[in-house]
């Protein structure tokens, strides 16, 4: 507890009004009050906490207690009521304005970290103050629900208390962008964000998280976070419905695309000619990207479509008349399988090109 003599500032003039307003029964005038308050924003930007303030505002009443007959009891206290609820007050108001002031400085950081503004070693002085480390590698983990996130709310507190519970400081920033829950991580911490995938999907009633892979320097968060972005939009592109989704195993699908008409041409060409059956290509595109994700078992594709394994059966035959590809054979299922994949990302057929 701060001594008395360090306090002492912030007494000042406690005296005279304590000897006046309780000698009349008077309430303290606005300027009184005002004084009061103000003393109380300074004492709480000097760093005083309020428990040893109240104290040494009690101690000094008791100095300065009016001799007997000057005051009644009541109107003594109703005064000290009055000094102290008005210190609280300015104190409080001003740990308020503080408080709003780092969280402004936070998001500005959050905002400079996940878009790659500001000098990068500014931006890597100022991640210090928030426990990152950004000469070290680091991996992000963006979690998104049916609804929109903001710090704050029940579901990013629920997260961030289970993240702190289970690992105190470990140099990790949680925070919210865009509707959505991030958590920054140092790159060789894996279990805080499996962890925090975890919580995430629980508290956002079945949601999706997507996990960057570590990267270094200042920008590699930017990095990461990018990745764990693209990760939930090609899991939405291709209807991905894994809870945790890792850029690492995604890698693939960023090759494939990194050439669009490269991959349009193989689109075309490969499954143009379904469009001449009868409906169109999309049931037979669906058919293929069903038989594919059942490991080309046809029993399983069936049941998926909600078709007999003779009526699946068919329209395979059909789509290797149409395309002169057969799916069950190894030598064409690369080939078709890369341009079901190709089709999704490209919105094909509903897109042309």
């Amino acid at each position: 507890m701060a001594g008395r003599d360090v306090l002492e500032e912030y007494l000042d003039g406690l005296a005279v009004i304590l000897a006046d307003a309780s000698a009349t029964g008077r309430r303290l005038t606005r300027d009184e009050l005002d004084s009061r308050r103000a003393l109380g924003e300074r004492a709480a930007e000097a760093g005083y906490g309020l428990r040893a303030l109240v104290g040494a505002h009690l101690a000094a009443a008791r100095v300065h207690w009016p001799a007997a007959g000057l005051a009644s009891t009541d109107s003594v206290l109703a005064a000290v009521e009055q000094i102290v609820d008005a210190f609280a007050e300015g104190y409080e108001r001003a740990q308020r304005q503080a408080v709003r002031q780092e969280e402004a400085a936070r998001r500005e950081f959050i905002d400079d970290l996940l878009y790659g503004r500001s000098d990068l070693g500014r931006l890597a002085e100022r991640a210090e103050r928030f426990g990152l480390r950004l000469s070290h590698a680091h991996a992000v983990a963006v979690g998104q629900g049916r609804a929109g996130y903001d710090e704050g709310d029940a579901v990013s507190g629920e997260v961030e208390r289970a993240l702190i519970g289970r690992f105190g400081d470990r140099s990790i920033l949680m925070t919210t962008k865009d509707g959505r829950l991030v958590c920054i991580a140092p790159g060789d911490q894996d279990d805080v964000l499996s962890f925090f995938a975890k919580q995430a999907y629980a508290a956002t009633d079945g949601g999706q998280v997507a996990i960057g892979r570590p990267q270094p320097g200042p920008g590699g968060v930017v990095q990461s976070y990018e990745e764990a972005l693209n990760a939930l939009a090609l899991a939405e592109r291709l209807e991905l419905d894994a809870p945790v989704l890792r850029a690492a195993d995604l890698l693939v699908y960023p090759v494939l695309t990194r050439d669009r008409q490269a991959m349009a041409d193989l689109v075309l060409n490969a499954l143009g000619p379904l469009r001449q059956a009868r409906g169109g290509a999309r049931p037979l595109l669906d058919t293929l990207t069903e038989y594919f994700a059942a490991g080309c078992v046809a029993a399983e594709a069936a049941r998926r479509l909600s078709l007999s394994v003779r009526a699946l059966t068919y329209r395979l035959d059909r789509i290797h008349r149409l395309t002169g590809a057969n799916p069950a054979d190894p030598v064409h299922r690369y080939t078709l399988q890369t341009a079901v994949i190709g089709a999704r990302l490209l919105d094909w057929p509903e897109k042309d090109f």
